[in-house]
């Protein structure tokens, strides 16, 4: 039996920690935390200090008793769960739920997972450091307390089985605001002018005017005043400029950069960083530092100087603005400078890592900013060139920062020689209509941008909060087709023309929307919780935790201080408040005269025509999916009643149009057909032999569906999306490589499910 028992909170990073250890070491995994809060009670005595009563899950007990069993034979039980709160969380609970004694336990935490650092760790054990447990203790304990009170008031007074949390409300709040900032935006139109010349008359130079027309008319008149005009350059500005290196990866901006550059969610960011951390290959991936550390700096300069020369190295120590940031800690890099790729499932997070650490080391880019203006002989407003040049990359070698504005980078490169009082031919000039824009929708990653501003949250929380308010359905994440747009372009090519053209406009992608409950959720907590959806509350609460954990404040006192006021409100709300029902009157049905309102219902957004205390029963209809109660128009909520549409007999059945869950369809007899995009026709408007043509294509579709039935025993071989599959009963079955489904009798079938069945149970 190994002397010592090392315990971490996972498999991966145990197999990486047992490389380094010699045999007197087993190095064992906790599976993440082995105690927790009773999910179905509050598990909180708010009587007696707040004591919260902790349970080992059911899905740990066995852990539990495996780890306990070796702990008890060990002669030391070294804790090595993350350096963070929660990691100080994992080993407070293993100690507790283990019953290890102080004088046979040591805590050992370590940046990075290389031989190195683990073995200086072993040397430099500590105790459990009980400041940063109780700051942990306390954000579970108020978070408890919030999402246990605030929940049944949401399902008293909107909707049954909504949930709220103390974060991701704030969170809900961010993207409403946003969302309601972009309902109420007024878009204008203005004309905007470019010239293109051709001072060389080689190349061209694209320059804008120093003013924006406020309508066609004005845009017009400068254009035709164009034609009779002469221009020259007036002024030539050249000054020398530099870019400097972004700082090291925090968990913030490592999210928001692998969402730009690689089109990763926040989740999957951090699963890919937990793994490379795992193997050894970067430092601790949940951090708020961008501080490098004196061999990261030697390192990462021994690499510049070898790839790219002396002239590219700069060593520099970056210092964080985030509001508590953890100095001590160090931001993201690579364990191995010399390591530039890795072979495996992360080699692109990794490669960006690789990059924006060694880039932040190197010099910075020189570059040389040219302005020119030019003359309008007839007019007072300067057409307006822009240039530069590098005349050194510098850390541009390696690394390009992106960032969230969509606007167009007008500068046009190099700029050809050019002369004050030059003259200059134009080869075209126009004025295009263009379009102020709202304020951009939230992506995962520019929220994340905007919780970190505002002190909301910390690295370990961004992922997790983004994943509930998604999980929750009071946020999708989509995108969205645009609209067609006219606008008009004004231009002089030899002559003055007009012409009128059409863009696709306002389509979204990967962006972040409320939804209808979303919206009524938040509207009745900002109504009633005003203090708790605060921002400058949350922010303060992160402060009081970082205090906790720095031994200056009592967590017991913290929470109290909290928690009475909190609880009052809760009181008052459920005797006092109205239902929330979001409702929005949209007019009068033009043929019953009744009132017609969008509003949510007990099982979401729908469409009320008529009012209760009326005689005649109101009549209701649900949304599609893509409308909300806060958008829908009285046409479009009055169409919803026109579905589903009888439209006639086919074979004996009755056949009928409408939409569901999953979009429109014909219903024929028992069976659906779906209306797809592409028809030419909808399920408004469809007619009975255009219906009969898709029951044909669905019949002769599954027909070729089935490859062998054996109906005795429920078990059918078919053709799925994705090839050939057995269907046994409710269970679906993939039919092994190199074999032809056309071939299979009953007693293959039978064996292939029992095979299958068996190797699931197994697993």
């Amino acid at each position: 039996m190994a002397k010592n028992l090392v315990i971490v909170e996972s498999p991966a990073k145990a197999k990486t920690i047992e490389k380094y250890l010699g045999k007197e070491f087993l190095v064992k995994s906790s599976f993440g935390h082995v105690r927790d809060l009773e999910s179905n009670k509050l598990s909180i005595d708010v009587e007696n200090n707040f004591e919260p009563t902790y349970v080992i899950s059911d899905d740990k007990k066995k852990v539990v008793s495996e780890l306990a069993k070796l702990a008890k034979d060990a002669e030391m039980i070294w804790l090595a769960t993350d350096e963070d709160r929660e990691g100080e969380a994992i080993s407070w609970h293993l100690e507790e739920a283990l019953e290890l004694k102080q004088d046979k336990t040591k805590r050992i935490t370590f940046n990075e997972i290389t031989k190195t650092a683990v073995l200086r760790a072993i040397e430099n054990p500590r105790e459990i450091n009980r400041d940063l447990v109780n700051a942990q203790q306390a954000r579970r304990v108020l978070d408890r307390l919030v999402g246990f009170e605030l929940s049944p008031v949401l399902w008293r007074k909107v909707k049954p089985s909504l949930s709220a949390g103390r974060v991701q409300s704030v969170a809900v709040r961010l993207i409403v605001e946003r969302e309601r900032e972009i309902i109420d935006f007024e878009s204008k139109s203005y004309f905007k002018v470019v010239a293109e010349f051709a001072p060389d008359g080689k190349s061209k130079m694209k320059a804008e005017l120093n003013k924006r027309f406020d309508n066609q008319s004005e845009a017009e008149a400068f254009v035709k005043d164009c034609s009779n005009a002469d221009f020259k350059i007036e002024n030539l500005e050249v000054k020398p400029g530099k870019r400097s290196p972004a700082a090291p990866f925090t968990t913030s901006t490592l999210q928001q950069e692998a969402s730009r550059k690689l089109g990763y969610s926040v989740a999957q960011t951090m699963v890919q960083a937990q793994k490379l951390y795992e193997a050894g290959l970067i430092t601790y991936m949940r951090t708020d530092s961008v501080n490098l550390s004196d061999t990261a700096l030697n390192a990462s300069k021994a690499a510049i100087i070898d790839k790219f020369g002396e002239n590219y190295s700069n060593t520099k120590k970056y210092s964080s603005k985030t509001k508590g940031a953890q100095e001590a800690h160090e931001a993201i890099r690579p364990t191995d400078f010399n390591l530039q790729s890795v072979d495996s499932d992360q080699s692109r997070l990794y490669d960006l890592i690789w990059k924006r650490t060694v880039a932040s080391q190197m010099s910075e880019a020189q570059l040389e900013r040219t302005t020119v203006t030019i003359d309008i002989s007839n007019r007072e407003e300067k057409f307006v060139a822009k240039g530069e040049v590098i005349k050194f990359d510098g850390f541009l070698k390696l690394y390009i920062e992106s960032n969230d504005d969509e606007e167009d980078d007008e500068n046009s490169g190099m700029l050809p020689p050019l002369t004050i009082e030059q003259k200059l031919e134009h080869s075209l000039i126009s004025a295009t209509e263009r379009f102020t824009k709202h304020p951009p929708r939230f992506t995962e990653a520019s929220l994340v941008k905007k919780l970190e501003e505002l002190g909301i949250g910390r690295p370990s929380t961004y992922a997790p909060t983004i994943s509930t308010i998604q999980k929750r359905q009071y946020v999708l994440k989509e995108s969205r087709e645009g609209n067609e747009r006219k606008y008009t372009v004004i231009s002089l090519n030899g002559q003055v023309s007009i012409d009128s053209k059409t863009e696709i406009t306002g389509a979204e992608k990967n962006k972040m929307f409320p939804t209808d409950i979303g919206l009524v959720v938040n509207d009745f907590l900002v109504q009633h919780f005003k203090s708790i959806l605060s921002y400058d509350f949350t922010a303060n609460v992160e402060k009081e935790f970082d205090e906790i954990a720095n031994g200056q404040k009592q967590w017991i006192e913290m929470i109290k201080k909290f928690y009475s006021p909190f609880h009052e409100i809760v009181e008052d709300t459920l005797e006092n408040s109205e239902r929330a029902k979001g409702e929005r009157h949209l007019g009068e049905d033009p043929k019953s005269g009744r009132k017609v309102f969008a509003r949510i219902g007990r099982f979401g957004p729908m469409i009320q025509i008529g009012e209760r205390e009326e005689e005649e029963k109101p009549k209701f209809a649900s949304l599609l999916k893509d409308q909300s109660i806060t958008t829908i128009t009285l046409e479009e909520a009055l169409d919803l009643f026109k579905l589903p549409r009888d439209l006639g007999e086919f074979e004996g059945d009755e056949v009928a149009a409408g939409i569901g869950r999953y979009g429109p369809f014909v219903r024929f007899g028992k069976s659906f057909v779906s209306i797809t995009k592409d028809k030419d026709f909808t399920a408004y408007d469809i007619t009975l032999d255009q219906a009969i043509e898709l029951i044909k294509a669905k019949k002769e579709a599954d027909k070729n569906k089935f490859i062998a039935e054996f109906p005795e025993k429920e078990i059918f071989v078919l053709n799925g999306r994705y090839g050939p599959y057995i269907k046994a009963g409710k269970k679906n079955v993939k039919i092994p490589k190199g074999t032809d489904p056309k071939s299979l009798t009953l007693e293959d079938c039978e064996k292939i499910v029992e095979e299958a069945l068996n190797a699931k149970k197994k697993k």
